[in-house]
């Protein structure tokens, strides 16, 4: 299994118009991002094959696109069918065929696959709930100076919140919380227990009632992360992101904010979208710090019991770095407590 085998995220579809070309990266790949003449998104390697400019700079017209340097026309699957300079002289030969990357898409999202021949069979992700009635879903992008796996742990650890997030998430109370966490088939999941109101000024909205919190955070193989509180009927809020690795130190994240809210579904957006942006560029800041001092000092951390999710997520990503199946590790199962 490689990194290369899975599907990741290179825009919203609402992006990609039909006269739109979005120039992406995916595992240090460059990509120039359309649509079609089917309609259907389009990937190719985002290089001329005469002179090596950059199609992502080019046009699109008719489901064609056309580089910016020369001109030379491509259509989805990558052949050129025009070349300017050799007007009705050109003819099209299988040399003259950029790379092409397989895409699909789904949940309103595009995805690309960079292997031709997986070794592995992998589905796109399929995001909870999207465009279901009774759900409303808040969609949010962001760039951060950080790896995959950094991000996809910053996601489901609670104990930073209390320092990143002080007052607009949690605040410290040193409250004991307990948590199974179980890896198996290449996922993660912790389940907690003993949380009750300490979700900062958004309780008024997510749990007035200061209820018991059914809490479960996971991992998804290799990049997909999802936090799921329930706090009654009609109270559930769900998020999910997929890190997409553009290259070693910078990753895109797609994240989704579903939620269930009854007759708040018609006015919450707004609040939802403004909370959780506030608390992502938190995060932002914290990763790309990380990063700095992992690029100066190396990838040595001290984990303690709480870390577990963490050890648990690493070794997912490990495996598959190593050209490993994650699913063929033992599961495990550790029970933990942590105070925030």
């Amino acid at each position: 299994m490689k990194f290369t085998d899975f599907w990741y995220v290179v825009a919203e579809s609402r992006e990609l118009t039909a006269d739109v070309v979005l120039p992406r990266k995916v595992l240090g790949e460059w990509l120039a991002v359309f649509r079609g003449a089917d309609g259907k998104p389009a990937a190719l390697q985002d290089r001329c094959k005469h002179r090596n400019g950059r199609l992502s700079g080019g046009t699109v017209v008719n489901g064609c696109l056309a580089c910016p340097y020369h001109g030379w026309v491509y259509d989805g699957a990558g052949q050129v069918v025009a070349v300017p300079a050799e007007g009705a002289a050109f003819k099209s030969t299988a040399g003259r065929r950029g790379r092409r990357f397989v895409t699909c898409e789904q949940d309103g999202l595009v995805y690309v696959r960079l292997a031709d021949e997986p070794t592995a069979a992998v589905e796109p992700f399929k995001m909870p709930h999207f465009g279901e009635a009774g759900w409303k879903t808040v969609r949010l992008q962001n760039k951060i100076a950080n790896d995959v796996t950094n991000c996809a742990e910053n996601f489901i650890d609670i104990p930073h919140t209390v320092f990143v997030h002080p007052g607009i998430f949690r605040k410290p109370r040193a409250q004991k919380i307990t948590a199974s966490v179980r890896r198996a088939a290449g996922e993660v999941h912790a389940r907690y227990g003993g949380e009750t109101d300490n979700l900062g000024w958004f309780k008024w909205f997510l749990n007035p009632s200061g209820k018991e919190i059914e809490h479960v955070d996971s991992f998804y193989m290799p990049n997909v992360t999802q936090v799921t509180y329930k706090f009654g009927p009609r109270r559930v809020f769900i998020i999910t992101s997929q890190s997409v690795p553009a290259a070693d130190d910078e990753t895109v994240v797609y994240t989704d904010l579903t939620f269930d809210y009854g007759i708040w579904n018609l006015f919450a957006p707004p609040i939802v979208r403004w909370q959780s942006q506030k608390v992502i560029d938190q995060d932002v800041v914290a990763l790309a710090s990380q990063q700095e001092v992992i690029k100066k000092y190396g990838r040595d951390f001290s984990n303690t019991s709480a870390d577990v999710i963490h050890v648990f997520v690493e070794s997912i990503r490990d495996a598959i770095a190593s050209g490993e199946d994650p699913r063929t590790l033992p599961e495990r199962e550790v029970e933990v407590e942590l105070l925030v």
